[in-house]
């Protein structure tokens, strides 16, 4: 099997993993999540996906390329973006994550208190559940998407996918952007690019990064491929969701992309590069812009067949409406 090939297996597993284990999420006290994946969403064939503890399993941390390093876990990429007037901090897990991204930015040498802005991918309990304690943490500026802003504001209340399934302790959005928005600390702009369909306020962020006197364009890709489930009319709560996903198949072919990276890191095959990067692989193998050509492709792949070969709409989350909350109303 070539590299390409195998490139694409390890992302259409990692794309399969990340929806089984969103599907067993644990939700927080007050909220019981089902036992099973709910209708229309059985896992795939040849035993059970991997949950929620693969994703969230510790992973050293380490620098990627000029001034970005990688402090998240196994599966959940978090990233921290230093400039010499403090740092970013972009996604943080699920909130019990918060221990070990903090420590993560300690072993690194970094202070916590020097993280002054905080960004995320999306309002998921899996890459944002931890904004609370980080903002108490770090004393820094939260600043999301208007889409997903409210979602943060009510802790996952009423998602659009889950419903109350996913809840995390909510937090506030001191700043909230739009889509092309730029945030700027200490010389470094990263630019906020709409990404919907995930979730209505799903966010791309994009920068330059110098490395050994070069400049490259990053990308940091929120979830921008839809799952195998999604119907793109079965979910009343959610009706522009086939024009969202749309928008994204747009926006991401005209994104500068020369290091590839995601809100996930078998977006990007983290851990072949990390060990390559180890090695002393050169160039540094995170320069992809062949690797983030292929995913965007495979994205735009994957909605079209979609398009073409619905799968049954009806089923709560990526296929239907969110299910009732566990003991009601809330």
């Amino acid at each position: 099997m070539n590299s390409n090939r195998c490139s694409g297996a390890r992302w259409s597993i990692g794309i399969l993993a990340l929806a089984m284990a969103i599907m067993v999420m644990p939700a927080v006290a007050g909220a019981q999540a089902p036992a099973a994946p709910p209708p229309g969403q059985a896992p795939p064939a040849g035993g059970p996906p991997p949950g929620a503890n693969n994703m969230k399993a510790p992973y050293a941390p380490f620098h990627i390329i000029g001034n970005i390093y990688y402090i998240g876990s196994k599966g959940l990429a978090c990233y921290l973006i230093t400039t010499p007037a403090g740092n970013i901090l972009l996604d943080t897990g699920y909130p019990d994550m918060a221990p070990q991204i903090e420590g993560n930015i300690q072993t690194l040498g970094f202070k916590l208190t020097d993280t002054k802005i905080l960004l995320n991918s999306h309002a998921h309990i899996d890459h944002g559940g931890g904004m609370a304690e980080f903002k108490t943490a770090t004393g820094g500026q939260l600043v999301g998407m208007a889409e997903d802003a409210p979602y943060f504001e009510s802790g996952g209340h009423n998602d659009v996918m889950f419903g109350d399934r996913n809840l995390f302790p909510p937090v506030h959005v001191d700043r909230v952007i739009h889509d092309k928005d730029t945030v700027t600390l200490g010389g470094v702009t990263l630019t906020a690019h709409l990404t919907p369909g995930h979730t209505p306020g799903n966010t791309t962020w994009t920068m330059v990064t110098t490395d050994k006197g070069k400049s490259y364009n990053v990308v940091f890709f929120g979830i921008v491929t839809p799952f195998p489930n999604t119907n793109f009319t079965g979910n009343p709560l959610y009706p522009n969701l086939k024009a969202d996903w749309q928008k994204t198949m747009d926006v991401l072919p005209t994104l500068k992309c020369d290091i590839f990276l995601g809100s996930n890191a078998a977006f990007y095959n983290m851990e072949q590069k990390h060990d390559a990067l180890l090695a002393n692989a050169d160039p540094n193998p995170f320069i992809d812009p062949a690797g983030c050509k292929a995913f965007v492709d495979r994205g735009e792949a994957t909605f079209q067949n979609l398009l073409t070969n619905p799968p049954p709409a009806g089923g709560p989350g990526m296929g239907g409406p969110p299910p009732p909350p566990a003991g009601g109303t809330k």
